[in-house]
C-alpha cells in the first residue's frame, strides 16, 4: 500500500465527512458539519487556482490517498494567514510580579490576556489520520507535506507559522477550561459553543467576552491542570511539532486552554533543510537513501515517501512506483528532505 499527499477537490467531501465524524469533537478545522466542509473544500478550490504570489486569507486542503485503490486515509490544511476576515483571539499567560514591604513577601500572579497578536500568521491544521492507518508514520508524511508545500510557495505565506493544538476534554467531550473560565460568559455548552465557531467563526467571542485580564489564582484547579495540555490524542502532534521546532510561547486556546505553538516560517526544521534536485533516471538500481520528495506546484503538488539514489551533485534516481505517485518524469525537480 502506497500513500501521497495532493490537494483535495470536491469529489473527496465523503471521505473527509466520515473522517470529521470520527474526530470526537473540539477539532475546529474539521467539523462534522456537513454545509460547512462544502464551504471549506470550495474555498481550498480557489486557493489552489489563485494566481497571485501573495500571502492571502487562503485554506489548502489536502489529503492521504491510495491512487490505485482509490482510498483516502487522512488529511491536513495549511492557511496563508490568520485574522483576517475575522479577529484571531488568543489567551496569553504572563505574570505579574507585586512585592509588599510591610508583609515582606513577593506575590507572583499568573494571568491570562484577550490578545491578537498571532494574527497575520500562517497557520498549520486540521491534520487527521484514519484510526486505521495509525501505524507506519503516516501521519510524520502528512504533518511534513504542508511544510514542503510552503517551501514550494514561499511567497503565499507569512513570516511566522503557528499550530493550534485541541485540549483536554472529558469523554462527554466537556472541556474544564472552558467550563471554569469562557462557559461563564456564555449559555452553552464546549461542544455547542465549539460547533459554533467552526461553522460561524469567532465574532461573538469579540462581542461577548470581557477583555479584563484572567487571574489564573480564580480559576478551579481542574481548568488549571489541563491549561496549556493537548488532549492526549494530540500528543504525538504536538513532538512532531516541536520536532520542527515550533514551541510553546504561552499562548493557549480560548475555547479548551490548548497550547498553540509557534515558529519563525523559514526556521521550520522541513522548510530549513529541503533542497531542490533533479530526477535523472527512474527504475535504475534501488536506492537507500529514506527520504520525503515533493513536486509540482498548486493543484499539481504531490508528496510522498521515497528511497534514492545519488547521481550527481543534484541528481537523483527513484523507482518507477515513486515518479508514478508524484507523477512525474526524467528530468522533473523535486524537493527533497530527509526522513
Amino acid at each position: 500500500m502506497s500513500f501521497r499527499i495532493r490537494p483535495a477537490h470536491p469529489d473527496d467531501f465523503d471521505s473527509i465527512y466520515e473522517m470529521a465524524k470520527l474526530t470526537g469533537g473540539g477539532f475546529t478545522n474539521l467539523p462534522a458539519d456537513k454545509g460547512t466542509l462544502v464551504e471549506k473544500l470550495a474555498r481550498s478550490e480557489l486557493a489552489f487556482d489563485k494566481v497571485e504570489e501573495v500571502q492571502g486569507s487562503d485554506c489548502f486542503i489536502f489529503v492521504l490517498e491510495d491512487p490505485r485503490e482509490k482510498l483516502i486515509r487522512g488529511t491536513c490544511q495549511v492557511f496563508g494567514k490568520v485574522g483576517t476576515s475575522q479577529a484571531f483571539y488568543s489567551y496569553h499567560l504572563s505574570t505579574l510580579t507585586q512585592w509588599s514591604p510591610e508583609l515582606g513577601k513577593t506575590f507572583r500572579n499568573q494571568m491570562l490576556t484577550l490578545t491578537t497578536d498571532l494574527e497575520g500568521s500562517s497557520e498549520v491544521g486540521g491534520l487527521f489520520l484514519h484510526p486505521h492507518l495509525r501505524a507506519g508514520g503516516w501521519g510524520m508524511l502528512l504533518a511534513r507535506s504542508r511544510y514542503l508545500f510552503i517551501k514550494a510557495h514561499r511567497q503565499r505565506f507569512g513570516d511566522r507559522l503557528l499550530a493550534e493544538l485541541r485540549g483536554v476534554m472529558d469523554e462527554a467531550g466537556n472541556s474544564p477550561f472552558w467550563d471554569a473560565l469562557a462557559g461563564r460568559f456564555f449559555d452553552m455548552t464546549f461542544p455547542e459553543a465549539d460547533g459554533f465557531n467552526a461553522v460561524n467563526g469567532t465574532q461573538f467571542i469579540a462581542d461577548l467576552m470581557p477583555k479584563t485580564p484572567i487571574y489564573v489564582s480564580l480559576l478551579p484547579d481542574s481548568a488549571k491542570s489541563v491549561m496549556g495540555q493537548p488532549h492526549p490524542s494530540g500528543r504525538a502532534a504536538l513532538r512532531m511539532l516541536q520536532e520542527e521546532g515550533l514551541t510553546f510561547d504561552r499562548y493557549v486556546d480560548i475555547f479548551d486552554g490548548g497550547p498553540t505553538v509557534t515558529a519563525p516560517t523559514d526556521q521550520v526544521r522541513t522548510i530549513r533543510e529541503a533542497g531542490e534536485e533533479t530526477v535523472t533516471e527512474i527504475g535504475g538500481e534501488p536506492g537507500k537513501t529514506k527520504v520525503l520528495l515533493a513536486a509540482g506546484r498548486l493543484r499539481e503538488f504531490r508528496c510522498a515517501r521515497a528511497e534514492v539514489r545519488k547521481t550527481g551533485r543534484k541528481g537523483i534516481s527513484i523507482s518507477q512506483e515513486t515518479a508514478d505517485l508524484l507523477e512525474i518524469g526524467v528530468g522533473a525537480k523535486v524537493l527533497m528532505v530527509g526522513r
